[in-house]
């Protein structure tokens, strides 16, 4: 059985690190005796990821002139939504998919059994070319990374609920309308999804439960499948060493951890965590945490902070990732809309209690004082309050040894690749009996 993962990018963004690691699990699994080939199609170019070359990863854009091809739709793309975007802070939370590669004559989707969608935006994938794929008549598994695929553009609707029923009075755009581009793109895909056959694989129950009400795709299957994470690489290791990687002194302060690939992102709410530090300090006096923050992007609530910080800048090494996590007493994640974050699976991975706000998918991934801590969304007191109970915690090791045994029953990679793996043996048999 050949299967073809279409990415926009390798590992550039959370999305396309799931995708990349569901594909490396399914390699492993392949290497235990099961009949699969995974395919990984980027539709980005490997000098543009500035990667080592991987196995199964194959590029697109694999010459000058494919890549200048591949880089013109997305200038296409973003200039399209240009004339219509509210303002430049939600230019790239909107995808009209108005350009994208016809992939049908590719190797890889012609000799593939099942092809299986990630995030494909930002000009690999049109509208009209998914349309293609569909098509050819091929068994379509899609892992939903965020609400794309059931709004009318937009990744996140922030709380929207036309998706529900029709997009429409887009609050992404400068002149919303009833009538207006999400609107007309929703139209499309009523067409594109009509009669198509897919089964979706959201990573989280909350993800899946949005999409099962949505107009577009509340007539499809769904299983819901976690991102897999390789548990040799991200592991706990000892402070003494993680510290050393990092270049931190080996003192016995606490640490807690933000980090993002986008630390200004508001979406992931670090003006929650400061305000969290603040109220930590006046109503905690006596704990006196050192912060380490990863991540592009520099806030100037960095500088406004009660205890002494720690930028780590972005980090491109596995290593330093799971030495920033196993410096630190806790990782806190304040986003205000997240599917399935890999700075959670990671942390927990690596033994790491994880604070947080129980939005989208992250309720699922914490046991709530077990291996970490679930704050109501945008409450810097209970968020404080998640610190302080991580900080004062009368056995810290439990709490680590419970966020590594979480990580390893629902996240290992045999775990996930099996579930995929049954999910496209039952796609499969079901094509045979037609």
């Amino acid at each position: 059985m050949n299967v073809v993962h279409l990415s926009t990018y390798h590992l550039f963004g959370g999305a396309a690190v799931a995708a990349t690691r569901l594909h490396r699990a399914m390699l492993k699994l392949r290497e235990l005796g099961a009949s699969v080939n995974s395919t990984l199609l980027v539709g980005t170019s490997a000098r543009q990821e500035a990667h080592k070359p991987e196995d199964g990863v194959v590029f697109l854009a694999n010459n000058f002139l494919a890549e200048q091809t591949a880089f013109g739709r997305f200038v296409a793309e973003r200039l399209y939504f240009l004339p219509f975007e509210r303002d430049r802070a939600v230019r790239f939370q909107f995808s009209p998919a108005a350009f994208g590669a016809n992939l049908n004559f590719h190797p890889a989707i012609q000799q593939a059994d099942v092809l299986h969608l990630h995030w494909i935006n930002f000009g690999y994938l049109s509208l009209s070319t998914l349309q293609t794929l569909f098509d050819l008549g091929k068994p379509v598994v899609w892992t939903l990374h965020d609400q794309w695929a059931f709004t009318g553009g937009c990744h996140y609707t922030r709380g929207c609920n036309h998706y529900l029923n029709h997009c429409r009075q887009c609050p992404y755009l400068k002149n919303p309308g009833e009538h207006d581009l999400a609107y007309r793109i929703f139209e499309r895909k009523l067409r594109l999804f009509e009669n198509a056959d897919v089964h979706f694989a959201p990573p989280s129950r909350w993800l899946a439960d949005d999409a099962m009400r949505s107009k577009l795709l509340r007539r499809f299957p769904f299983t819901v499948i976690p991102y897999a994470i390789d548990q040799e690489t991200f592991r706990p290791i000892d402070r003494t060493r993680a510290n050393e990687r990092l270049g931190l002194p080996n003192t016995n302060r606490p640490r807690l951890l933000f980090g993002s690939a986008n630390v200004t992102d508001p979406r992931k709410g670090f003006r929650y965590f400061a305000e969290a530090l603040t109220r930590l300090r006046e109503q905690q006096p006596d704990l006196d945490p050192e912060i380490l923050v990863f991540g592009k992007g520099r806030s100037y609530l960095l500088d406004e902070l009660p205890y002494p910080v720690q930028h780590l800048g972005v980090l491109t090494s596995a290593d330093d990732v799971v030495a920033a996590y196993n410096a630190a007493e806790a990782m806190v994640v304040p986003s205000l809309e997240d599917n399935l974050p890999n700075t959670v699976i990671e942390a927990l991975a690596c033994g790491t209690p994880v604070v947080a706000f129980g939005t989208g998918g992250i309720p699922e991934m914490i046991d709530h004082q077990q291996n970490g801590y679930l704050a109501a969304v945008g409450s810097a007191q209970e968020l404080a309050d998640g610190l302080a109970f991580v900080l004062n915690h009368q056995q810290p090791a439990v709490l680590r040894q419970n966020a590594r045994q979480f990580a390893e029953n629902r996240f290992s990679e045999d775990v996930v690749a099996s579930q995929l793996y049954d999910l496209y043996k039952s796609l499969m048999s079901e094509r045979v009996k037609e």
